[in-house]
C-alpha cells in the first residue's frame, strides 16, 4: 500500500506537483499540475505539466485520475493540458461550487458558466474512495483554507495541498472567501490523527531560513514540530494567530488570473468575437 511519489517544484509559484504510482500496476494520478503564466505577456505555456508528462512515458504508466486539492489562487491549474494527454478525468471536491458560486460573481463570469461543478469530471465527498491500481484513494474534506479543500490519502502517502506546509512553515492562510481558521485547526487535528508514519506532501514549499526546499514530512513530524499547529497548541490559540497573521498577508500575486481559470477546472475563459480569450481584473473589489 505504499505509493511511488515523484515530485515536481515549479520556481516560479513556489508549488509542488505530484505523480504517484501503483508499482504493482503502473496505475498513475497526477496532483495539482501548474500550467506556466507569463504575467507580461499574458501567455500560458505547458513547460512544467510536460515534466510530469515525460516521467509519465518514460515509466510506462497509465494515468487514472487528475486530483486537484482545491481552486488554486497562486498558480494556474494545467488540469485540461493532463486531460488531453492523457484522457483521464479531472477530480475535485465536491464544494468546489461554493468557490465558483463566489467567484463567479466576483468576475461577472458568461452567462453559460454555471456554478455546479460541471466544468470537472468528478467531484468527490468526504470519505470517498477511487482506486489507483491496487491503492485505495481516501479523500478527506479538509475546509478551512478554502471552503472545498480536499486532500488525498493514497495508500501510506497523503496529498495536504495547501492546508499543511513543511513543520518550518506552519498552516494555510484562511482569509479567503469561506475561509475558516477554526475549521482549519479541525482538519488539521483531523489529518493528525492518522497512522503517525504516514507520509505527508505539501502543495507549496516556502524555503524558510534559506534552506532547500522540501515538500516531504510525516504526521508525527507536523504533531512533533509544526510551528503553528504542534501537539499542545489549543485551538483558541491557533484561531488567535491565525487570523492575526492573515490580517498582514498580501494578495497572491496571480490570483486574479488563476481563479478564473481554475474555477473552471483549467479551461481558460471562453474567447470573444475575436477568437481571442481573456482575464478580467475587477477594480476595487478584493
Amino acid at each position: 500500500m505504499q505509493p511511488t511519489v515523484t515530485a515536481f517544484f515549479d520556481k516560479a509559484t513556489s508549488t509542488v506537483s505530484y505523480l504517484v504510482a501503483d508499482p504493482a500496476t503502473g496505475r498513475a494520478a497526477i496532483v495539482d499540475a501548474v500550467l506556466d503564466y507569463d504575467e507580461a505577456a499574458g501567455r500560458t505555456a505547458t513547460g512544467s505539466f510536460e515534466a510530469i508528462a515525460a516521467a509519465v512515458d518514460g515509466a510506462g504508466l497509465a494515468v487514472d485520475w487528475i486530483l486537484e486539492t482545491h481552486v488554486h489562487a497562486d498558480h494556474l491549474s494545467a488540469a485540461q493540458a493532463a486531460r488531453t494527454r492523457f484522457g483521464a478525468p479531472v477530480v475535485i471536491g465536491q464544494h468546489v461550487t461554493a468557490v465558483q458560486r463566489h467567484f463567479g460573481a466576483v468576475f461577472d463570469v458568461e452567462p453559460g458558466f454555471v456554478a455546479d461543478g460541471r466544468q470537472f469530471d468528478r467531484l468527490v465527498a468526504d470519505g470517498e474512495q477511487l482506486s489507483l491500481g491496487h491503492i485505495p484513494i481516501v479523500v478527506l474534506h479538509v475546509p478551512g483554507h478554502t471552503p472545498a479543500c480536499v486532500a488525498y490519502l493514497v495508500g501510506d502517502a497523503l496529498f495536504v495541498g495547501d492546508a499543511l506546509f513543511m513543520p518550518d512553515y506552519g498552516t494555510a492562510r484562511c482569509d479567503f472567501p469561506g475561509g475558516d481558521a477554526r475549521m482549519l485547526y479541525r482538519s488539521i487535528r483531523r489529518m493528525l490523527a492518522l497512522d503517525p508514519a504516514t507520509r505527508m506532501f505539501v502543495g507549496h514549499d516556502y524555503a524558510p531560513g534559506g534552506r532547500p526546499h522540501a515538500w516531504e514530512t510525516t504526521v508525527a513530524a507536523q504533531r512533533a514540530s509544526n510551528v503553528h499547529v504542534h501537539d499542545g497548541v489549543a485551538e483558541d490559540d491557533f484561531v488567535a494567530m491565525r487570523e492575526a497573521r492573515d490580517a498582514r498577508l498580501a494578495l497572491p500575486r496571480l490570483i486574479l488570473p488563476s481563479v478564473q481559470v481554475n474555477i473552471r477546472a483549467g479551461h481558460l475563459p471562453p474567447p470573444a468575437a475575436n477568437g481571442t480569450a481573456y482575464l478580467k481584473i475587477p477594480l476595487n473589489r478584493l
